[in-house]
């Protein structure tokens, strides 16, 4: 076990049309194994949600989440109290917004590695159904974590450490059509700072840069792209940042001109450390597409070899399809021509 579970406290939020209701949990949760294990699946599971955004507390906003998690940490209010004030200014901010949220408020202070977390999320609940030795049908209520859209972690270590960057706070962008980002920012009191996905394309253009600078044959590129791509995907994993230094001493090789050097030389904007985004960073190994009733998707080490590209006819010939869609082909053929 990875986490630390200092305090956890979990309320019930039930939102119908304009009427917003928030069942307060009398107090703390005792931490037991059960908790930690639950934690654990939690932290791991916000990781992997793609599409983050990052922000810090702002003096602009509201700022009593901001103010009652200090406090907290000033050991000036109870970690339970904190939550109630949070719960508040939750419910104010869904009273502005049309859709609805039913589920369980999670907050909790817990510690990963030698980082101090505060994680704020709504997890929604999933119907199970299962048979009874009796033959009848039960229902249950499963807590739905893969599934949360409503997110936030606070990293109080760099809070505390590296306030300027502002980027201290991620959050889960949400789905599309949904203003699940905004509403999220006004409840925390924060505004938006780095961009994680813009970060992450300068970065892919400043390696294809670098990789073609250096004279690198096709296999050496593909290889170090590979690199690259585990390393950064490893950062997403852990939820940690990328780092300039890092990605040079994956992409330098003997006497060549370091990556980082390369990077200040060409005036890249980019931070020394960033946020990824797994999405842009899988372009760099990888090429997809759908649209039209047709999706295609192979590793960029084919193309040319497997996979060749016509640019003036707009075709894609593909040398060994997978078995398994070749076995489909043919089958469907040998139908074909019997009927």
């Amino acid at each position: 076990m990875t986490t630390d579970v200092k305090k956890l406290v979990v309320h019930y939020v039930d939102k119908k049309d304009d009427d917003t209701q928030i069942h307060l949990r009398n107090d703390e949760m005792v931490i037991n194994d059960k908790v930690a294990v639950f934690i654990e699946q939690l932290h791991h599971a916000y990781n992997g949600k793609p599409g983050k955004g990052y922000c810090a507390f702002s003096g602009d906003k509201n700022s009593v989440v901001a103010s009652a998690m200090q406090s907290y940490r000033n050991d000036e209010l109870g970690f339970w109290h904190m939550t109630e004030q949070a719960s508040t200014v939750l419910k104010e901010e869904l009273d502005k917004y049309a859709f609805s949220e039913t589920g369980y408020l999670v907050f909790c202070h817990y510690q990963y590695v030698a980082t101090d977390y505060m994680l704020i999320a709504m997890i929604n609940i999933k119907e199970h159904y299962s048979m009874t030795s009796e033959l009848d049908l039960a229902a249950s209520r499963h807590l739905d974590i893969s599934r949360m859209q409503l997110a936030a972690r606070i990293d109080l270590t760099a809070w505390d450490t590296q306030a300027d960057d502002n980027r201290y706070i991620s959050f889960i962008k949400g789905r599309a059509g949904r203003k699940v980002a905004d509403f999220f920012l006004d409840f925390l009191g924060c505004e938006e700072g780095i961009d994680s996905k813009q970060q992450s394309q300068v970065m892919l253009s400043a390696v294809e840069d670098y990789l073609s600078e250096q004279q690198f044959d096709k296999s050496e590129k593909d290889d170090l792209r590979k690199q690259v791509f585990d390393y950064c995907n490893d950062c997403v994993t852990t939820g940690e940042d990328a780092s300039v230094s890092e990605l040079s001493a994956t992409l330098t090789k003997g006497d060549d001109s370091p990556f980082d050097s390369f990077c200040k030389e060409q005036s890249y904007d980019l931070e020394e450390t960033f946020p990824v985004d797994k999405k842009t960073v899988t372009s760099m190994v990888k090429f997809s597409g759908l649209g039209g009733g047709v999706s295609v998707s192979f590793e960029r080490k084919h193309l040319g070899e497997r996979v060749t590209y016509n640019e003036a006819t707009d075709t894609l010939v593909i040398k060994g399809i997978p078995p398994n869609l070749k076995d489909q082909l043919q089958r469907f053929m040998e139908s074909e021509s019997e009927s």
